[in-house]
């Protein structure tokens, strides 16, 4: 069981590792070109949540990002026991709140440098982080899971009935 705390760990030290690469290594609006026109690094700062929603609300980031980490930690040692996808899941938003939550407290700021344009629909998709994407496929993950487990606790009961 905390063999999946790994994950979450190995999440936080890449996300974090990556963010300080980018502080030491780029000026702030600095952009790397890595695959014109759909990849790039481009070193932002965000003040707010996703998409720079609430931008200088510190003191709500803080808040909500302790009840979120505590909220996984219990359905994790609570609810998600024997489920490995479940604990799986909860891990990957675990160091991608954690990532993200270091960045506040040590900068007032999140470190974000993941630059994708998706040229097809010419959409620029707002630019994030290793810890912004660990969210992302922690909830994603997070709903086929409890997708699925639904579906089999069904089954099982008109299997039952």
């Amino acid at each position: 069981m905390y063999m999946f705390y790994l994950v979450a760990i190995v999440i936080v030290a890449i996300d974090q590792w990556t963010k300080w690469l980018v502080i030491k290594n780029m000026e702030l609006g600095e952009r790397i070109v890595l695959l014109e026109p759909t990849f790039a690094f481009l070193s932002h700062r965000n003040r707010g949540a996703a998409w720079g929603m609430l931008e200088g609300q510190m003191w709500l980031f803080t808040i909500v990002t302790i009840i979120v980490i505590i909220g996984i930690l219990y359905y994790f040692h609570k609810e998600a026991k024997g489920k490995p996808y479940f604990q799986l899941s909860l891990m990957v938003l675990l160091g991608g709140a954690i990532g993200n939550f270091i960045d506040r407290l040590m900068h007032g700021e999140v470190v974000d440098f993941i630059d994708v344009l998706i040229p097809i629909i010419r959409y620029d998709f707002p630019i994030f982080n290793i810890a912004d994407a660990a969210l992302t496929v922690g909830v994603i993950m997070l709903i086929i899971v409890l997708y699925f487990e639904e579906k089999a606790e069904k089954a099982a009961k008109r299997k039952g009935e």
